[in-house]
């Protein structure tokens, strides 16, 4: 919980004053309705996507079980990149706001310096390991959420002590709106600009493989624990502290250049239990807003290795996370330095991050679940905050459609210089597939010729009639399931096709298919296979491009590359021929 809280609770170190620039007196109303539409609607759809994604693949997991195919993974990948928006301007512009509360200023030429320090110690933690990236992670949330609790303790004591202070906050609300209605919906208007107080579920999500549980059932029970417990404890602290803020701080204060802007309950702090605690405060919120990087980090080591590598559209070191953190943190400096670590025109681009995941959870949970009207409603709120949320301030869709570009191009890139690996993820083969190897494996020969499902037949009878294959030969149908799949496990089944033996494979690639399995009998039989193709017909740009999103065309060539960089012997690779 701590892990995921230093996201979700750091927010507490600007959302007062947030919320104080955007409604004023209306801040306790405008933030009671970011705390019910969190706990009737964010709550009930993350403990959702808990229960159907307990591997800490979060609500971009779902979509998988929706879309399937080449649409599934470029969907996935422009989530990816709305994912890897909300989580790198998590790194970057919680970096930034706590340089700006260590140096009380936004514009100290020691701000970017500052900055980019914070997040090269945030690296360093990680890169000595994930485990004491936790242990800090549970003192700062720890040391922070109490420190927060006394400080609105004391404030709630000047707030009740003081009838005033209620008096005039009273008549400044009436006196700005006179109508209950207007009130209300000034304080609908204004929700969008509170958006931020509504991240951290998905980083929630993203840690339940780390929950100790004896099976999956108990997992999933805790993982939803974690996700109410600690939306429970986030609601208690945004109500209470924008009442206090609200009721105790002038507007001169809160406004941007003002003692309070943007630490408001640091302010609240120094004011009312001296500079010692005020300091004491300043350095915990400093620590948790630096430290609220280590969440995202944690949910883009849990999510990017998950996805792209698997997909082949990244290289297979983007599994271990040390290299991940390098690279992670290297491009959260890039984006310090073109934003110049300033808080407000990274918000955007984090709002946008946030609201689209948790959009796209609530739509994936409505898909998914039988009970519909909870998840379409929240699925509607949040879709409105979020457009409103674009419109206002589109400097973040531009921030994310950079991310989506990128990630895009990046991972197809990958896709195609990873098209001639060896996929071999295991393969097996039944009895009866067994039986025909065993049977053609007596001589010092065997030829395989590949085709696709029911054209076998005709393709050994042209191949004889021209003389280019003589005895016996063994089938290899190869069925095509989802090409946009990297690699799959193997089941080769044994048949028979008019007197022919064939062994019948599903795969996501002809090629690769095989040469995983011309290898394989290789080291079954100890002869190594004859492989006859027919020549492909069209221009070789054309096959190449059909074979990376079809996984067929260039069939020949692709397996002879593909065995080319698998066995660097050439006496000991299959030999491929082609008709």
């Amino acid at each position: 919980m701590c892990l995921s809280g230093v996201d979700y609770f750091s927010t507490l170190g600007y959302q007062p004053g947030i919320a104080l620039l955007a409604a004023g007196a209306l801040a306790p109303l405008a933030t009671l309705i970011l705390v019910a539409v969190t706990l009737l609607g964010a709550v009930p759809v993350y403990r959702a996507v808990a229960a159907k994604s307990p591997h800490g693949l979060g609500s971009v997991a779902l979509v998988e079980n929706i879309v399937h195919g080449w649409k599934a993974k470029f969907l996935i990948l422009v989530l990816l990149g709305f994912a890897l928006t909300d989580f790198m301007v998590t790194i970057t512009l919680s970096s930034s706001d706590a340089s700006a509360h260590l140096l009380h200023s936004t514009s100290s030429p020691w701000l970017i310096p500052l900055t980019v320090g914070l997040i090269v110690v945030l690296a360093a933690v990680f890169m000595r390991g994930f485990t004491e990236a936790v242990s800090v992670a549970v003192v700062i949330v720890g040391v922070y959420l109490s420190l927060t609790t006394v400080v609105i303790a004391v404030a709630m004591y000047h707030v009740v002590t003081d009838g005033a202070v209620v008096s005039a906050w009273w008549a400044s609300l009436w006196h700005s709106q006179g109508n209950p209605w207007m009130v209300l919906l000034v304080a609908v208007i204004v929700f969008p600009k509170l958006a931020l107080g509504l991240s951290g579920f998905e980083t929630g999500v993203s840690v339940m493989p780390l929950i100790r549980a004896d099976n999956l059932e108990q997992r999933i029970h805790r993982g939803k624990l974690l996700v109410t417990v600690s939306a429970a404890i986030m609601s208690v602290f945004l109500i209470s502290s924008a009442f206090v803020c609200a009721l105790l701080i002038p507007e001169t204060q809160y406004s941007p250049g003002g003692a309070a802007d943007g630490r408001a309950l640091a302010y609240l702090a120094q004011l009312y239990l001296g500079d010692a605690f005020g300091l004491v405060y300043a350095i915990a919120s400093v620590a948790i807003l630096w430290f609220a990087g280590a969440s995202a980090m944690a949910g883009m080591l849990a999510l990017i290795p998950r996805y792209l590598p698997r997909y082949g559209m990244a290289p297979e070191w983007a599994r271990r996370s040390r290299p991940m953190v390098l690279l992670l943190s290297a491009l959260a400096i890039v984006i310090v330095l073109i934003f110049r670590a300033d808080v407000d025109a990274q918000s955007g681009a984090y709002a946008t991050g946030v609201l689209v995941l948790l959009v796209s959870g609530a739509v994936s949970v409505a898909v998914l679940s039988d009970r519909k009207l909870l998840p379409v409603l929240t699925a509607l709120v949040l879709g409105v905050t979020l457009l409103a949320n674009v419109v206002e301030r589109p400097d973040g869709l531009k921030v994310a459609a950079f991310f989506i570009a990128a990630i895009v191009a990046v991972s197809l890139f990958s896709r195609w210089r990873r098209g001639y690996e060896l996929r071999d993820v295991g393969v097996t083969f039944n009895p009866s597939a067994e039986r025909i190897l065993q049977a053609h494996s007596t001589g010092s020969s065997l030829t395989i010729i590949p085709s696709a499902p029911g054209g076998g037949d005709a393709k050994v009878r042209g191949m004889r009639m021209r003389g280019r294959v003589r005895g016996p030969v063994v089938l290899l149908e190869v069925t095509l399931v989802d090409p946009s799949s990297y690699a799959e496990e193997l089941c080769v089944r044994g048949g028979n096709d008019d007197g022919v033996p064939v062994l019948r494979v599903a795969a996501p690639s002809v090629a690769n298919a095989v040469a995983v399995i011309a290898l394989r009998i290789q080291a079954m039989t100890g002869i190594t296979p004859d492989v006859y193709f027919e020549w492909s017909s069209g221009s070789p740009l054309r096959e190449a491009a059909r074979y990376l999103f079809t996984g067929r065309g260039q069939n020949a060539t692709a397996t002879q590359e593909i065995l080319r960089r698998a066995e660097a012997d050439e006496d000991r690779r299959p030999r491929i021929h082609v008709d």
